[in-house]
């Protein structure tokens, strides 16, 4: 027998004084035939404090006994309405960090413990109800019987205990007591793994009010006690356990980055960088230093990772903040370093794969559960990646039908999911930063992106900015490379030699060395920098920086009269607008001037030029970067099919491809590129070939 402090008296007590307020608001609730609510006890703010504190430890070491306590002395307290809490729950939580334990580090000496842990919810099951006590009639005599029921099987009784035979029992689900129950699963966070670790999970039993509560992404610490169950297989029971934890209280993390602690010395440092004259080209420097240039690459991720302002209008209608970005190139870039050193230094980011990632591991999957049979929602690293970053290289890899699950993630920001009798709308509010390669290895400058990454129109002009990454011979530029990479392997040695050989070399000899490939800003700082930025400015365009987007929007738009190429749209201004905004977060200003929008037209210019720029005309045409066919080579096909179409009447088996090229000189295309358009028509299936040679337009 345990010899506690804890007994129904004292909590009756501990209630009266602390809860007395909120017991009379439950029982309002209750009298006015609302659901069933729970006292929810701040741990650290009350209990703490109250006999200091040996009600509290008691709680932690055994939590069994004092839960039943509190439970018993809840229920002696009165309140204004008279009305009985029988049912009511007594919920703790705001545990202090040391009791926070990592589901990794969950040991022996944890079970039947009262401790925290905190993830992502990954998967829930359906709220369903489940039997506590059990009612159970005997065929026999009739005889009502009750049993509790603790396990997940349904226990009935051994032997009636009117006329004492056995196992001729029925149950009676209406006068049987049943609470709402579902399973969740909580896995670690994905930042906070080191390379090559599995995040590991646990799975909770949620009851009564607290079912239902939480959604696959969410980030939640669950207060709760840690349970073991003997492992079974093929029907025999093993030593090794199962654990699992059984929720008291639920607190989901609302705010973006709550979990960075900033301290008031680290507020220091953010501010007084902030203040930094270089402080653009110094977070520049501190983005992936070991791969030599690629400025405006580099300040575009950075900008991503600041994000802009997500906005919800009157209407409903949501604006994103996050910015997309593309990089495609040539192998050997350091494309994919890039990627993974952005995974390193986001607040939050998750990692993956166009060979390795189906579209059920990126939005969310239907799986079956594995101890009652029912389908569940499992997320994906979209959802995982919920107000952070989401990292996918080799996108060009991925298959057509994964791909697709891409758009409404990146616009709209939101999973859809009807599967298995399962509908639901989860949450990914996060950016994306892709990498993808050229179909055939190298990256051709004449030719469209959208022909050389296979990557679907609507998909592309999703993205805010899209980069090409080119591996061009360069003599000074080649030169510089080398000894940067040089440097890099130079010190790599150098730092593995000090650990084994301490005193063989001078830190400051190494410190000075280390110049050119240590991040300007120390990575854990700005991690917090970026974090407390997100957290705390959200600035706003000032008429001057308005002014300036605009004529920008119009003098590029003004370019598309007189039967010009369309050099810009819509989503280029609301991607302007978004970078702007994350240029003047870097500075923590609450206003976005006119330098922050002339920061961000330099580099969507240079993204335009890259990408959108028509090689014939040297004009810019947004539908070339994503459509592969630029304005000139539409009214080319334009002419080319009404050609085809006047000549019809006069050849009964097709129009001769001689007569069709002779046409096109007249109207300015040669025969080259006569020729290629009829083959590319031909594929599209807009003409065919009644005969070798010969074409007619197919009718619709």
């Amino acid at each position: 027998m345990l010899n506690l402090l804890s007994c129904p008296e004292e909590w009756q007590e501990f209630f009266e004084i602390y809860y007395q307020d909120e017991i009379n608001r439950v029982a309002y609730n209750l009298k006015s035939g609302k659901k069933e609510e729970s006292i929810n006890v701040d741990f650290l703010r009350d209990l703490a404090i109250y006999r200091e504190g040996k009600l509290a430890e008691e709680l932690l070491e055994n939590p069994d006994e004092v839960l039943k306590h509190a439970q018993q002395g809840l229920l002696k307290t009165d309140n204004i309405y008279d009305v009985s809490l029988d049912g009511v729950k007594v919920r703790f939580y705001n545990l202090p960090t040391s009791k926070r334990v990592l589901i990794r580090d969950l040991r022996a000496e944890h079970i039947s413990k009262f401790i925290s842990i905190e993830g992502i919810v990954r998967k829930v099951t359906e709220v369903r109800p489940k039997i506590v006590e059990a009612t159970f009639v005997c065929r026999n005599c009739s005889k009502e019987m009750k049993v509790v029921q603790e396990d997940n099987k349904l226990t009935a009784p051994y032997e009636c205990r009117a006329c004492k035979s056995r196992g001729k029992f029925i149950l009676i689900p209406e006068k049987s007591v049943s609470i709402d129950s579902q399973r969740v699963r909580i896995q670690e966070y994905p930042e906070n793994l080191r390379g090559g670790e599995q995040p590991q999970t646990i799975d909770v039993i949620l009851e009564a009010d607290l079912a239902g509560r939480v959604n696959p992404g969410d980030r939640v610490i669950i207060n709760g006690i840690v349970r073991a169950k003997p492992r079974g297989v093929s029907g025999k029971m093993l030593t090794h356990m199962d654990i699992f934890f059984e929720g008291n209280s639920i607190e989901i993390l609302q705010q973006e980055y709550e979990e960075f602690e900033i301290t008031e010395k680290d507020k220091e440092k953010i501010l007084e960088l902030s203040e930094d004259e270089n402080l653009y080209d110094k977070i520049i420097r501190s983005i992936a230093p070991a791969i030599y240039g690629h400025k405006d690459v580099k300040l575009a991720v950075a900008l991503q990772l600041f994000g802009g302002i997500p906005k919800k209008l009157p209407d409903g209608t949501e604006i994103r903040g996050d910015i997309h970005i593309l990089l495609v190139g040539d192998p050997g870039v350091a494309k994919s370093q890039l990627l993974r050193y952005v995974h390193r230094i986001a607040p939050r980011s998750v990692y993956t794969t166009g060979k390795g990632t189906t579209s059920a591991g990126l939005t969310a999957t239907a799986v079956r559960d594995e101890v009652d049979g029912r389908w569940t929602l499992e997320a994906g690293a979209l959802v995982l990646a919920d107000k952070g970053i989401a990292l996918v290289d080799e996108i060009d890899k991925m298959r057509n039908e994964d791909r697709s699950a891409l758009h409404e993630a990146l616009e709209q920001q939101t999973i859809s999911v009807a599967k298995a009798g399962i509908n639901a709308i989860l949450r990914a509010r996060c950016a994306l930063l892709g990498a993808a390669n050229p179909k055939y290895g190298r990256f051709d400058k004449f030719a469209p992106i959208a022909g050389q990454i296979d990557l679907s129109p609507t998909l592309l002009s999703r993205f805010d900015l899209i980069f090409v990454m080119t591996d061009e011979p360069d003599v000074d530029k080649d030169r510089m490379l080398a000894e940067h990479i040089l440097n890099a392997h130079e010190l790599g040695q150098k730092l593995e030699k000090m650990r084994h050989v301490a005193s063989e070399f001078s830190r400051e000899l190494l410190d000075r060395e280390a110049e050119k490939i240590t991040p300007a800003i120390d990575p854990s700082l700005l991690r917090k920098y970026i974090a407390y930025s997100k957290r705390t400015v959200f600035p706003v365009l000032t008429r001057e920086a308005k002014e300036r987007i605009i004529d920008f929007y119009l003098s590029l738009r003004s370019k598309a009269k007189d039967n010009s190429p369309v050099p810009i749209t819509a989503r280029q201004l609301e991607a302007l607008i978004r970078l702007a905004e994350a240029s003047a977060r870097v500075r923590l200003s609450d206003e976005v001037t006119v330098e922050d929008v002339e920061r961000v037209i330099r580099i969507v210019k240079k993204s335009l030029e890259q990408i959108a720029l028509d090689p014939e005309t040297g004009e810019i045409d947004i539908d070339y970067a994503f459509t592969g066919t630029s304005k000139t080579q539409r009214d080319r096909i334009l002419i080319i099919k009404k050609i085809i179409e006047g000549l019809e009447e006069n050849y009964e088996k097709g129009v001769p491809e001689s007569e069709i090229v002779k046409a096109a000189e007249e109207h300015g295309i040669d025969e080259i590129k006569a020729k290629d358009i009829l083959r590319k028509l031909r594929q599209m299936g807009e003409i065919y070939m009644p005969k070798h040679d010969c074409y007619r337009v197919v009718v619709r």
